[in-house]
């Protein structure tokens, strides 16, 4: 378990880790080795001479006072130790989750990085703090004191002895029982918070379906769960401590019937039989305590071993001589990518120019999203290449990157903070007018107008206060700040109220203006004014080309435009021309519209 402590803590904080062990020990050894002065006062006190025991007592006591300083000092170190590395591993695992690939982030992962964040860190750096001492005294006293028994009788501290491996065996199988309990526990726990963090969640849903009075069924159960998880893992424990407290008075009892046998048989004196079983007596106490400690070690381990398979997670290789991209056109050159045990691209080939509006459009599940991504990096693909000004993704430092694109995705994330707080996330060194000019771009002003607080208000947890439009146009507020080369959008409409998406539309109209876009889209009308569209499905390219176009063309992308712009049939006297006709704007023969789709072809 050191081993992995020190491996959780890393180099930079493995030394005062180190420090304040070998400070422990060297405490544990001076209690053990302070209980070998009691024979000399025994034998004068016992004796005809009891003043020669004054030169032992103080002898006695002041290694009893070093022994209290050093236990002081211990201590104050393993929580000084502990405190700092506390902080030290949440900056380590911060870190490193910041490295590691977005495919990493699955909706398991909800329940299980925030137990571990939370109680999970603590749990296993209190082994630092609030365990370490006791299981070193637990461990280095009892056998300090067993030298010091063989050191008076050689048969009694044999029979001392015969307690350590029995007690280690206890330990260890103690260890392997319950080891799975305690990781089913863990489990039930990370199930448990994630449905927690799902029925809060859940709140609009469940009142909507007038389910207030009730209770949430898949909560009730993930609860049952771990209470049953946690007797399980309970009563694995209880062999052990049973055992534990059986071999301690065994063995005990064996010292005292020898020792009385060889002060019998005269082979060993009063005063040594009774240090022996002061000594013998004092070392039950820190075996017994074994039993609880086991359990909490457990624990803390297992904490440790979540923590550090995540810090043992392979983030995103770098390269070693990064390249800078020239322009900023983009290129998947026979990209094959496969995710969730399927395969999401096969020698999937595609290049958008530089300063050119892409439009992405096709079914769900057909690879859309996953494009944005793979130009973003969130993942690597496993054959071709991503290329953004020539340059392959992987070889572009991760910073130089990520500063080249502007993303606007449909769920947008707020941090709890002001609305002025998220939009400098774009460009944290922006001055205040680039800030409001941003928000204006964005429509965003008039939002904040309407807010008592204007700038300075909070957006709540996720952007809670805020409703999805308004969130949209600081998520486009915040990507015009930032004003990178290459804009990236993922369905940034698709909820949206008819007010909110005409002003998303405008800050999109600024955000794209002479850049390099890719764009997501279900709604196709966002994607008329796009200089190329291509239609995906089961991640590969079926069409391509213009809007106009691919109407002509009458394939899948016409099929879905009449799916999805085809409003609802005209009344007996409206005529779905009507107003393009008083507009001098009727559309061209063979050319479809939003308000009209042409009839298909017979056959």
């Amino acid at each position: 378990m050191i081993r992995m402590l020190l491996r959780v803590l890393g180099h930079q904080h493995a030394r005062p880790m180190l420090r304040t062990l070998a400070l422990m020990t060297t405490t544990a050894v001076v209690e053990g080795l302070s209980y070998a002065l009691l024979p000399p006062v025994l034998r004068a006190l016992l004796g005809g001479a009891p003043d020669d025991a004054w030169p032992w007592l103080g002898a006695f006591g002041a290694t009893v006072a070093a022994y209290a300083v050093l236990r002081y000092l211990s201590d104050l170190s393993g929580f000084r130790v502990g405190t700092a590395l506390l902080r030290g591993v949440y900056h380590r695992l911060g870190d490193h989750l910041a490295r590691l690939p977005l495919g990493w982030y699955g909706a398991a992962r909800v329940g299980e990085v925030s137990v571990l964040a939370g109680q999970g860190v603590l749990q296993a750096m209190s082994v630092i703090a609030h365990l370490l001492a006791p299981l070193v005294s637990a461990a280095v006293t009892p056998l300090t004191i067993v030298a010091v028994i063989l050191a008076l009788d050689w048969r009694l501290g044999l029979a001392a002895l015969t307690a350590v491996p029995v007690v280690a065996a206890i330990q260890v199988l103690t260890g392997r029982s319950a080891a799975a309990e305690d990781a089913e526990r863990a489990t039930r726990d990370r199930e448990a918070t994630g449905r927690v963090i799902e029925y809060l969640q859940a709140q609009p849903v469940l009142r909507a379906g007038g389910r207030t009075a009730e209770r949430f069924r898949l909560l009730d159960d993930a609860l049952r769960q771990v209470q049953r998880a946690s007797r399980r893992s309970t009563l694995s424990a209880l062999p052990g401590a049973l055992g534990l407290a059986l071999t301690v008075q065994a063995v005990f009892t064996a010292v005292l019937v020898l020792g009385t046998y060889l002060a019998l048989g005269g082979s060993v004196g009063a005063a040594e039989l009774l240090t022996v079983l002061v000594l013998a007596a004092r070392c039950a106490d820190p075996l017994l305590s074994l039993a609880d400690l086991g359990g909490k070690l457990r624990g803390a381990r297992g904490e440790l071993a979540r923590i550090d398979a995540i810090l043992r997670t392979e983030p995103l290789p770098q390269a070693p001589d990064p390249v800078e991209p020239v322009g900023h056109g983009l290129a998947f050159e026979s990209v094959t990518f496969r995710h969730g045990g399927r395969t999401v691209f096969d020698d999937l080939s595609l290049s958008v120019s530089e300063g050119q509006r892409l439009a992405v459009v096709g079914p769900s599940g057909a690879g859309k999203s996953t494009l944005l991504q793979l130009l973003a990096r969130f993942y690597d693909v496993d054959a071709g290449a991503v290329r953004i000004g020539g340059a392959d993704v992987r070889a572009i430092r991760t910073e130089a990157l990520m500063a080249r694109f502007a993303i606007v995705f449909q769920d947008v994330c707020l941090f709890d903070g002001t609305i002025e707080d998220n939009v400098r996330l774009g460009r944290p060194d922006a001055t205040s007018a680039e800030v409001r000019e941003a928000a204006a771009a964005a429509r965003l002003d008039e939002v904040i107008e309407r807010l008592p607080d204007g700038w300075a208000t909070t957006v709540g947890e996720g952007g809670a206060r805020l409703s999805g439009g308004e969130r949209q146009r600081v998520s486009i507020a915040r990507a015009l700040l930032k004003n990178a080369p290459i804009v990236l959008l993922d369905e940034i409409t698709s909820a949206l109220d008819p007010v909110n998406e005409a002003a998303v539309h405008a800050g999109v109209e600024r955000l794209m203006a002479g850049r390099t876009v890719v764009m997501v889209a279900h709604r196709l009308r966002t994607v008329q004014h796009a200089d190329r569209i291509v239609f995906l499905d089961a991640g590969r390219i079926v069409e391509e080309g213009g809007h106009d176009d691919l109407l002509r063309r009458g394939g899948r992308y016409a099929d879905f435009w009449d799916l999805t712009l085809a409003p609802a049939a005209p009344g007996p006297t409206q005529d779905p021309h009507a107003t393009d006709r008083a507009a001098g704007n009727e559309p061209a023969a063979g050319v479809r519209t939003a308000s009209a789709p042409p009839p298909r072809p017979a056959g």
